[in-house]
């Protein structure tokens, strides 16, 4: 009996690691399952996920890149319903068009105790240009429910056969297996970059491929003759086996999640062709930066003046100060040319933009560093990641997606430049481009690296004014100072918006308080810090209990919950930028009060000069003071101080939280 127990164990463990996904082949087991067996709070989970990238050789074109996609997602409640739309992005260049083909979908339910499915229609696939250069195919599921299954799969057929999109081995879902398979001919030699904290390595083998070729010739007799031939190559075949994939879940204070993401990157680095010499891309950051500068959208855009040499001598014709020029120029650019939301380092074309006031972000930059170097400063653009785009780790052209503009000053002063935002000043790029490290792009390809993180600290100075009244009111006056990039985020939420919008958001951030005499200056004088005023009222601020009134000093202004709840961290904090922010109250208690108890003074700091908090009330008579500050000095702090850094926000947000006691008198 012991033996045949053993033996239907071994049965059912075998039957559960050779679940059959096949297309169309969803069970009643995967249907019937309500919880997901290895994360319990997952809303949904890929069952499987398939994909095999290759190239297959066509006559007359050579070899393509073919990759074909298999994916069956399980939904466990209407939170995780988002997966049930998909969107494929198709890149349109002037190397062609890539095209989706054989798309097939079904969603799959349970109805009076049989499997059924429903075929996704070809009216629900919508086509669409994405961007300039990608357009987008996109469809969502029928008949979703909680329980539901859907499978999908298609192939993705691409004339860019040196561009491999990356492997990615971890979604914010769990996937339960995994399989991947990158198949190439010999010819195209790639190196592959991983990143992420699961343990990824591939199988690797090589393989045996075939061209064969077919000629049609007339024979002197007449008919036809065919003759055949071929050349055999070895294919090189990684393929990756995962199971129990855990969900990468999105934290606070993360430049981008993807940079965490285990994945796999492909890039070529040469290729080596029958009877042709070696042809190399990127082996080194040597190697990048030359490709991109000799690039006739990079390099040559720098060099052309042509269109804009009567405006930059009208502009800075009388000016002789390099910092005065630069600036000139910086407000000229921006002023001129609107960006047009489209992220790249390579120019489109930079006389059109000039033209017609509006450009990508290469376009702008390019255009600027050209007026700059026109001028006389010694200026280079900066290959720049965005932080939704990543970090590149390793030498690579597809790891930059942005350029800004770099400028060498007398005495030692650096600038860098971002003329896409009209409220960027010099050394405050806006926030997507503060990422890691930049690479300048001298003259004739040399290169170079910048921290594109700034040194100087934004600031937000608070200082509030209020009474309470005896039913427990507070009415007073605010008034904020904001610098360098809490400044900028302000002009670009303030000045592009509606008014009257931007003041009920502001009321409703605070709980309904009612604003008056809202007035704000310097919103465009970039010169200067902004400067934010209003007059306001709040009812119900304070608690009475019996003869007694129990408030925090802080009211609407504190710090109400951490922003880092998880146990554990392996990602760097990124702030952005480092801060300081102060808070000054003055506060008047109503006649018949006296004041029981205050808050004790307390100061913290962060270890290696990371941060500090500080914290001090002072009462006498009617007037309670309040002066709070706090300071993150580092723009990413390392996940080895993750827990202090936790700990840090909890007792600061514990002391915001402590009570000031009135009593009567």
């Amino acid at each position: 009996m012991r033996v045949i127990l053993i033996v239907f164990v071994l049965c059912i463990t075998n039957l559960m690691f050779s679940q059959d996904y096949k297309f169309g082949k969803v069970s009643k087991e995967e249907l019937k399952e309500t919880v997901c067996s290895i994360d319990s709070t997952a809303n949904a989970a890929f069952l499987y996920k398939f994909r095999r990238t290759y190239y297959e050789y066509i006559k007359d074109e050579g070899f393509v890149l073919k990759t074909d996609i298999h994916e069956r997602i399980k939904f466990y409640n209407q939170e995780g319903f988002d997966y049930a739309t998909k969107q494929v992005r198709l890149y349109n260049g002037s190397g062609g068009e890539e095209k989706i083909s054989n798309l097939k979908a079904y969603t799959y339910n349970i109805e009076k105790g049989k499997v059924v499915s429903e075929k996704l229609s070809k009216d629900d696939i919508f086509k669409s240009e994405a961007n300039k250069y990608s357009n987008s195919v996109k469809f969502t599921m029928p008949n979703i429910k909680p329980g539901s299954v859907i499978e999908f799969k298609y192939q993705i057929n691409s004339p860019y056969w040196s561009n491999v999109d990356e492997f990615i081995f971890q979604h914010d879902i769990p996937i339960k297996k995994l399989e991947a398979e990158f198949d190439v001919p010999e010819y195209y030699n790639f190196k592959v970059n991983t990143k992420g904290f699961l343990s990824v390595v591939p199988e690797v083998e090589n393989k045996n491929g075939v061209i064969r070729f077919v000629d049609k010739s007339r024979s002197q007799i007449g008919g036809t003759v065919y003759d055949n031939s071929e050349i055999a190559y070895y294919r090189q075949v990684s393929k990756y086996h995962l199971q129990d994939i855990p969900a990468l879940k999105e934290e606070p204070f993360v430049n981008s999640i993807n940079n965490y993401r285990s994945s796999a990157k492909y890039e070529l680095s040469y290729t080596k062709f029958p009877n042709s010499q070696i042809e190399t891309y990127s082996t080194t950051w040597e190697d990048v930066v030359d490709r991109v500068y000799q690039s006739s959208n990079f390099g040559d855009e720098l060099k052309k003046t042509a269109y804009f040499q009567s405006d930059i001598d009208a502009l800075v014709g009388s000016v002789s100060g390099a910092e005065e020029k630069m600036a000139m120029i910086f407000d000229y650019v921006k002023s001129q040319v609107k960006w047009n939301g489209y992220y790249g380092f390579y120019a489109d074309d930079v006389k059109k933009a000039y033209k017609s006031h509006a450009g990508s972000s290469g376009d702008i930059n390019l255009m600027l560093t050209a007026m700059l170097r026109y001028a006389g400063l010694n200026a280079n653009p900066v290959l720049v990641s965005t932080r939704t785009h990543g970090v590149p780790l390793f030498p690579t052209r597809e790891g930059y997606n942005y350029v800004v503009t770099w400028v060498r000053l007398p005495n030692d002063k650096v600038a860098l430049l971002d003329a896409t935002d009209k409220y960027s000043v010099p050394n405050i790029l806006p926030l997507r481009a503060l990422n890691w490290q930049g690479r300048i792009v001298a003259e004739n390809g040399g290169y170079g690296v910048i921290d594109l993180y700034p040194k100087n600290k934004s600031e937000n100075s608070v200082t509030m004014m209020a009474k309470i009244d005896e039913e427990g009111a507070l009415e007073g006056s605010y008034r904020s100072i904001k610098t360098n990039h809490r400044a900028l985020s302000f002009r670009n939420s303030y000045n592009e918006a509606d008014k009257d919008d931007f003041l009920e958001k502001l009321e409703n951030r605070y709980n309904g308080i009612e604003i008056s005499d809202y007035t704000v200056k310097n919103d465009m004088d970039l010169s200067k810090p902004i400067q934010e005023s209003y007059k306001f009222n709040k009812e119900s601020q304070v608690d009475i209990i019996g003869e007694k009134m129990y408030f925090s000093p802080l009211f609407h202004l504190r710090t109400k919950e951490n922003p880092f709840k998880l146990e554990k961290r392996e990602f760097p904090v990124d702030f952005g930028y480092p801060s300081l922010t102060s808070f000054r109250v003055i506060l008047s208690i109503p006649e018949g009060y006296k004041i029981e108890s205050t808050p004790e003074s307390v100061a913290l700091a962060l270890p290696d000069n990371l941060g500090s908090f500080s914290y001090m009330v002072k009462g006498g008579g009617r007037n309670i003071q309040v002066m709070v500050e706090t300071q993150i000095n580092e723009s990413i702090i390392s996940p080895i101080y993750y827990e202090v850094l936790k700990e840090y926000f909890n007792t600061f947000i514990q002391k915001e939280a402590e009570q000031i006691v009135l009593t009567k008198v």
